[in-house]
């Protein structure tokens, strides 16, 4: 009815603007109403409009926010992109690095095959001796056979040598080398050491990658290789004894670490998730059968893990996966490794073990006041340790291992508890891997600027976790989505977790010189993080309550500027060094012990046994094949006897060679080198 009555008066001729502005707005309309501020008289003409307003606005705001989604992908990509250009790069360079060291400092290339083996130093060379016998085997099959009924290596005894030495980089080196068609093409040392430099290169990529991952820059990375490559010294061992279970083993654990870093992240989608879970545990049960001394570093990282389930710092699912991950891996490697007891038995067996059975005794643990919490954990704490040493004390009783109570021995008269005479203790703690490392260390780490920010880092990550802990055991509600002007790294679980691992393996390193290759990478990764994270120097300035700047702004800039100021100040200082370093040619040369094995090749009968210095030993195993009386193992109560034996000879007699019938038992000459 209203619209009639407006009508009636034009088409009497009486109102021609009214009729003029009601034509624009109906043309408007049909036009899906360009104009934001329509004149309208009426109300239902406002109606009319408004429909194709809003759809007008809806489509502008869809076209938007489709471009801007393409956008942020294409960014992401390309940085995706290079950052895996660099971190493959950065882990080839550290390769091609080690590698012209390595040639330089040795001579390699010019060197005749016995003097280069002699370069396999710190009783590496046995190694080396079993990749050259499965070589020389009619076939591989045949070469297995023989190392795990070995009675060439030790006089006396016939030992499964590939779960004694973890002979399984031995194994698949000679394998692909045998099957890869290489005989034609590269010299067996070449390929060996070319894989372990290789390895290398997985090791710092690994390191590369964990570093971007928890700042969200590859520049992280890049800082964390080039901190990792000047302290050289201190982060590996391969320069010098290449063949050492070491240099095989903690590449997979880097590998490890770097899963378990984008594993325990809070913002995470499923498959990303389950490649990591899958990365982990192929990392982990690779690391197990390389090394015999890998479940103690797993035990360690699994106590780090464990104190973040307690104080609910991670998500009660991953920690099962993780334990699942762990007590598998083990399983594995008890049966490949020929049902090797001290496996089931071991602390990271009894601790996982511990950890499951007190979960399902224990219930409501991350419920309840903070005293309440406080003292349930302090409960689980006395559960989980108890249950660990009684199954500890069971598995050893019904699988007894073939090991003694020297390592007790040894941490006892380590820490002051008690005073010893025994040699083997003894010989443990002269062994300059278990003395406390000298000032010279930090020194270094100073010079290369990595303690300082260090230290730093360390400590704000630390004060940051702490309060997370506070508030967790508090009860108090967190937001959900966290934003960069929250400033709290340590509400993250992955930094949480390596806050804790490197305070762990901080502490073991400071009390065994031998461990620092376990936490100064690992250092150099966590410095690089903190100084390349916004997010990180944001909570620096949450606390300092900055108003003068915005904080924002001024966390992203210095978390660019600083480690470019870094960058350029170790490439001024350190790359003239590198570079002369590779320039120069050395000469590490050993005239007596090439002429001692010169001699044994044309001297010795083929059924002398020798014995001497476990080191030593290694090198006349692997240059001349002879069976020896004792080598440099630590983990094996028998030969750590027959070391204790060959001590005892040598003190009575100062001959550099001797024939004795005894005490090694075993038929034709024997030779004692001093």
């Amino acid at each position: 009815m209203e619209v009639r009555q407006r009508k009636e008066p034009q088409s009497d001729g009486i109102s021609t603007e009214e009729a003029d502005l009601s034509s624009s707005a109906s043309s408007n309309a049909d036009e899906k109403c360009v104009s934001t501020k329509p004149s309208m008289d009426s109300e239902s003409e406002m109606q009319v409009l408004e429909p194709g307003k809003a759809n007008c606005f809806q489509s502008q705001q869809s076209k938007t926010s489709q471009q801007n989604s393409k956008i942020s992908l294409l960014q992401r990509l390309i940085k995706m992109l290079f950052g895996c250009l660099a971190a493959v790069t950065s882990g080839m360079m550290y390769a091609v690095y080690l590698s012209t060291y390595h040639e330089r400092k040795f001579w390699f290339s010019s060197r005749q095959e016995l003097e280069r083996e002699i370069t396999f130093q710190s009783g590496s060379g046995v190694y080396y001796y079993y990749y050259k016998h499965m070589l020389k085997a009619p076939s591989f099959e045949r070469g297995i056979f023989e190392l795990t009924r070995d009675n060439d290596t030790v006089s006396a005894r016939t030992m499964n040598a590939v779960e004694q030495l973890s002979l399984y980089p031995e194994l698949v080196t000679s394998f692909l080398y045998r099957f890869t068609g290489s005989q034609d093409v590269i010299e067996p040392v070449y390929f060996y050491i070319g894989v372990v430099f290789g390895l290398q290169a997985v090791y710092v990529t690994a390191l590369f990658v964990s570093s971007w991952m928890m700042s969200g820059s590859w520049v992280a990375g890049m800082l964390a290789v080039a901190w990792h490559m000047i302290n050289r010294i201190d982060t590996t061992k391969v320069d010098y004894a290449v063949p050492l279970r070491d240099n095989w083993a903690l590449p997979y654990f880097s590998c490890q670490v770097a899963a378990l870093t984008g594993f325990l992240r809070n913002e995470i989608n499923s498959t990303t998730e389950m490649l990591c879970y899958l990365l982990m545990s192929a990392s982990t049960v690779t690391f197990i059968l390389m090394w015999e001394h890998s479940h103690y570093v797993l035990f360690v990282q699994a106590i780090a893990l464990f104190l973040l389930d307690c104080f609910d710092l991670v998500q009660t699912r991953k920690v099962a996966y993780i334990q699942k991950v762990y007590l598998c891996s083990v399983a594995l490697g008890y049966f490949m490794q020929f049902h090797k007891a001290s496996l089931l038995s071991s602390p990271l067996s009894s601790l996982m073990v511990g950890s499951v059975l007190a979960r399902h005794l224990q219930h409501n643990l991350k419920k309840g006041s903070f005293v309440a919490r406080v003292m349930k954990i302090m409960l689980h704490f006395y559960l989980v340790f108890t249950i660990s040493f009684m199954f500890r004390f069971v598995a050893k009783k019904i699988m007894p291992a073939d090991e003694s109570d020297h390592i007790i021995k040894f941490l006892e008269a380590k820490f002051g508890f008690n005073t010893t005479i025994d040699f083997t203790t003894n010989l443990l703690l002269c062994q300059e891997a278990f003395q406390i490392p000298g000032q010279d260390l930090f020194f270094r780490l100073t010079q290369a600027s990595v303690l300082p920010f260090y230290l730093l880092v360390l400590l704000a990550c630390f004060i940051s976790t702490i309060q997370m802990i506070y508030r967790q055991l508090s009860d108090k509600p967190l937001k959900t989505n966290f934003k960069l002007e929250d400033g709290w790294i340590g509400r993250r679980s992955d930094v949480a977790y390596h806050v804790f691992h490197t305070i762990l393996f901080g502490s073991l390193a400071m009390l065994f010189e031998g461990l620092k290759y376990l936490w100064i990478p690992y250092v150099c990764m966590f410095t690089a993080f903190g100084v390349c994270s916004p997010e990180l120097w944001m909570t620096v300035f949450k606390w300092m309550r900055l108003k003068s700047v915005q904080p924002v702004v001024l966390a992203l800039i210095l978390s660019t500027a600083v480690p470019t100021i870094i960058g350029f100040s170790l490439w001024r200082e350190y790359f003239p060094r590198v570079i002369t370093e590779l320039a120069e040619m050395q000469e590490v040369y050993d005239p007596d012990t090439v002429e001692l094995i010169n001699w044994i090749k044309r001297q010795v009968p083929v059924a002398a046994v020798f014995a001497g210095s476990p080191q030593l030993m290694s090198l006349v195993k692997l240059c001349s094949g002879l069976t020896v009386a004792n080598l440099p193992l630590y983990n094996d109560i028998d030969l750590l006897k027959r070391n204790e034996n060959v001590r005892t000879a040598q003190a009575l007699s100062n001959c550099m060679a001797i024939v004795c019938e005894q005490p090694f038992s075993s038929p034709g000459r024997n030779y004692q080198l001093d």
